[in-house]
């Protein structure tokens, strides 16, 4: 997630100080990413440095209020226009988790599975309590929360999903034949290049 387009995106709205972009995200977001003010001060230095806000009054209290450039207004434009870009490789724990499992001697990769899939059908149950808890969802704010709510709820469903098909296509094959043991060629210096999901499947 940028912090940098969400905190401008908010800014496009008027003038804001760091603890108010911080309260203005939790109302957009349903608090489901907490951001520190130390990271959201430190992000407005950067956008100031980078030309996108600048440092408009302060206020009675202190308060130092930042507003948005129009190179901002267009990076927000720029942000709210394209679409979100997936990494090529994975850095989910879960799945490089299962990776190392499966192919390590002497692991139960079956029960690394049953334990994950009673912790995500476990986080997955909380999730659809809090959204059916939830207030109205006709609000604005309660509809930001409900639509990251989703978000997750899908992700969860999706995980155990996956847990399912990974249990069943370990299933077929006996653990020894997957089982790797340490490479007796050793590596040269150097970082490896490493293979595209595409290059390998071609």
């Amino acid at each position: 997630m940028s912090v940098k387009q969400s905190l401008l995106a908010i800014l496009d709205q008027g003038p804001c100080y760091g603890y108010q972009l911080r309260s203005e995200f939790d109302r957009r977001t349903g608090s489901t990413w907490p951001l520190n003010v130390g990271q959201i001060y430190n992000t407005l230095e950067r956008l100031e440095r980078d030309g996108l806000v600048a440092k408009a009054e302060t206020d009675a209290q202190g308060h130092v209020f930042f507003e948005i450039t129009d190179a901002g207004r267009a990076e927000v434009r720029a942000w709210l226009g394209s679409p979100v870009q997936r990494g090529k490789g994975t850095r989910d724990e879960l799945a490089i988790k299962l990776a190392l499992a499966a192919t390590l001697p002497g692991v139960d990769v079956t029960d690394v599975i049953q334990t994950q899939r009673r912790a995500s059908l476990s986080q997955l149950q909380e999730l659809n309590r809090a959204k059916y808890a939830g207030a109205d969802p006709e609000g604005p704010e309660e509809l930001a929360w409900s639509l990251v709510v989703d978000s997750m709820i899908f992700s969860a469903e999706a995980e155990v999903r996956w847990l399912d098909h990974t249990e069943q296509r370990l299933a077929m094959r006996p653990h020894r034949a997957m089982a790797l043991e340490l490479s007796t060629e050793l590596p040269k210096r150097g970082r490896p290049v490493a293979a595209t999901p595409t290059e390998k499947v071609l």
